[in-house]
Parts: C-alpha cells; structure tokens; sequence
C-alpha cells in the first residue's frame, strides 16, 4: 500500500464485525468537532463562541470524512502541487523512521546479549506516529512518554549514543544510567521523560502545557510552545487521562494526547477492556476535537498533526488525535508474543510503514534506490557507533546513587558535626546486596 493520502485504509480483517471499524472503512480519518467549533476546508478552526454545559452535554458526536487527508488521483507524472511533502521533507521523514527501527532492531541483538537489564519495549510498526507528530515540533516544544519511549526520544534529537548509553546502565547516558530503558530525559530536548506506570506522564505533559499557557498570558513573553502526551489505548480507561482532558480543555492548554493504539495493553485486546473502542470520541465528551488517523501512514498522521500543533501555538486549545497502529513485536523482550493471531500479524506487517514511505517517494519521483541506501548507510553507521560508544563508557560511581533522589541533592540529613552523612564512606555499604 503507497503511504499516501491516495490510498485507502485496509480493515483489519479481524475486526470488520466489530464496533472498532470506522462507519465507512475507506475514510482516511474521522474528526468529531465539538460545539463551537467548525471543519472548514482542511483547517479545523475554532468558533469564539460560548458553549453551555448542557449545550455540550447534549452534543451529538459526528463523524466526517477530513479534508485534510482525502484522496487525491495522483498520476505517475506526478505534478509536485498535488503532493503532501517536498524531496528534503520526505527524506527526513523517511531517515527518522529508518533510524527508529534500526536502533530498536539493535537493541533486541544487545538484550539478547546482556548488554541491558529489565524490562525493554521496542517500538517497532509504529514509527509513523512518532516521526509524523515529533518531527513538526520546534526543540522549546515538550515531549512526554510512556515505557516504549526510546524512539520518542530520538525523534526529538536526543543523539542515538545517549539513548544507547542509557540502556546500558552507563554515565554517558541521557540520564547518566540512572533512567534506564523506560525514563529517557533530556532536559536540552525537552523530553520530559518516558514513564513506566500508565498515565502517569498526562498529568507531566498537562503541566508543561499550563507553564507554556501561563508564561503566554501572565508574563506576557509570546510563548507559543506546546506539548505532545504519548500514550496507549491501554491508558485510556484510566482516571488520568480523563482528568487531564478536563483540565486542558477547561483551560485551552497547548496540548495534543497522542493515543497510540496498536490494539493491545500487554495481552489484553483493546476490543475487549473499553465499552467504546472508539477512543477518538472521548474528546468531544470534553469539549475537544477529536480525530482518527491511521497510524500506519506518515503522510497521513503528519497532515493531522499540522493541525492539531496549529491549534495548539494558536492558541485554540487542546486535540485528542487516536492513531491507530501496531507493534511488530510482542510487548517487551520478555514477551514471546503467542496471544496475537497470527493472521492479524501478517496483515499488518504487510502495511510497514517504512516500506510503504519508501515506495511513496520513489513512485513519485521525490527520491531513488541510491538515495534510500544512503540514508540507510548512514543510520547503520550512526546505530553502529550508539552500541560502540556505550561499551567504552564507565558504570555509574556508588556516590551516585542517592543524586537525585531526594530534594536534597547530596541525600540524608546532616550529622551533628555539620557534614552530610552520605559523606561517610561507610553510608553506603551493602547497599548493592540490599
């Protein structure tokens, strides 16, 4: 399938009987516009018009083919106006997606190996979501994420070598091994962090947006950040999110809640633990635009995205975007992946998101085989020289431990001498036994 606004989304075989499939399958993607707003062309714009709390309650929740991405009859002469991306934009959505599988297939032959402990969540098969979100964002706009935030963190700059360095438990890592795979920061990208509870990185990602509102209306300093909260469909019957889409859609926060919904919370269908699997309408239910896109398409998820980042630094408040996607691996490396049907495995690994960009740009001329393999050099290269660099790094110090930890940098209270306790060489001791 091209990866394009031309093609059309191929049901899931597995759930065409389903209340998941979309009213009309070949929609590319369906926006549910709240009262007080309009769809008008391919902008979503939002109407100054005060909306009643009954008004609202009695909404009807309606869903509308999106101009944004409709089909458009592209012919093999390709005339460049009626093309989603230019040659540079596509060959840097094609290299961040390549560089994305490349370091996760990596990491799997390093955990293999003993490189890297706990729990490792590869973000393969859903690449088109972080590349077509992250890399519309400018390096002052935050990113927060979940447990499978490795690819989240690369998309937004934080170099390979840190990332890498990280897993391996090392000082040269983005949290100087003390993270490890499921708490990627960078404070110099603005990645706020991966997190390893469910929901418990909305509440960050709703903060960071306020501080952007904030600094925006009060200190009157232009700020026209925004923010982009990851999460799975897992997530989303949790107390959290419901929260955080109240408090952003009461406050107009510069927020977008990214679910990513490869159809599955460890070994629980998403069909069978939601009464409505239809996430995308819980935005309207808030007062939001809400709006399905399939995953699977950069081109597609990244035409959704300008607009919601649009909205955003507009100042016209948050947007809940449901991409629908799939990982390619079990849940972590420590899942052998049997309660997946096989056959739902094999459809979507016929819908790769990075083969289908790949055909898309050479199919239209906007690049060739030796361009592909030359970004795939690179990134083998860049991957390579992630795994090279850790391996020659040093293991965090003891004194370490407690940095950190406490709001105290330097650990426990003070001793009666004026010194602090964890100055004690002995303060320490046995506590890598314990």
């Amino acid at each position: 399938m091209a990866c394009s606004a031309t093609a059309k989304i191929i049901p899931n075989p597995l759930l065409i009987n389903s209340s998941r499939s979309a009213e009309n399958s070949e929609s590319c993607c369906k926006i549910s516009a709240p009262l007080g707003s309009k769809f008008l062309g391919n902008k979503l714009l939002s109407v100054n018009k005060a909306v009643s709390p009954v008004d609202r309650r009695s909404s009807a929740v309606v869903a509308i083919s999106s101009d944004v991405v409709k089909e458009k009859k592209l012919k093999s002469s390709s005339n460049a106006s009626n093309l989603l991306i230019t040659k540079a934009e596509g060959l840097e959505l094609y290299e961040d997606m390549y560089l994305g599988r490349a370091f996760e297939d990596m990491c799997a032959q390093m955990y293999y190996r003993g490189k890297m402990f706990g729990f490792v969540h590869l973000y393969n098969g859903q690449e088109a979501v972080s590349t077509g979100f992250i890399k519309l964002l400018k390096k002052e706009d935050c990113v927060v994420s979940t447990y499978r935030d490795h690819v989240h963190a690369l998309s937004k700059g934080v170099p390979a070598r840190q990332v890498m360095s990280e897993l391996f438990g090392k000082t040269t890592g983005c949290c100087r091994g003390q993270g490890g795979s499921m708490h990627m920061f960078s404070k110099e990208h603005n990645v706020l962090g991966g997190f390893a509870f469910i929901g418990e990185g909305i509440p960050v990602a709703t903060g960071a947006a306020f501080t952007s509102k904030y600094k925006r209306e009060v200190l009157k300093d232009g700020c026209d950040e925004v923010t982009l909260a990851f999460f799975g469909d897992g997530t989303c019957n949790n107390g959290q999110f419901f929260e955080c889409l109240n408090m952003a859609a009461l406050w107009k926060l510069p927020i977008i809640f990214v679910v990513e919904n490869n159809l599955w919370a460890i070994g629980m269908s998403h069909l069978r633990s939601t009464s409505d699997p239809q996430i995308w309408k819980k935005g309207p239910a808030f007062g939001m635009p809400g709006v399905h896109v399939d995953g699977m398409d950069v081109l597609k998820v990244r035409e959704v995205a300008k607009e919601a980042v649009g909205r955003a630094r507009r100042g016209e408040g948050p947007t809940l975007v449901e991409c629908e996607t799939y990982r390619f691996r079990g849940h972590s490396l420590a899942d052998p992946d049997e309660l997946r049907d096989p056959a739902e495995k094999a459809h979507y690994a016929t819908r790769d998101p990075i083969t289908a960009l790949k055909r898309y740009l050479i199919e239209n001329n906007l690049a060739n085989e030796g361009d592909m393999k030359a970004i795939d050099k690179k990134i083998d290269d860049i991957v390579e020289e992630s795994v090279e660099f850790p391996d020659q790094s040093s293991v965090p110090a003891r004194s370490q431990l407690l940095e950190n930890v406490f709001a105290d940098p330097r650990g426990f209270e003070i001793r009666p001498d004026g010194k602090y306790r964890c100055e004690d060489p002995k303060f320490t001791e046995g506590t890598a036994q314990v």
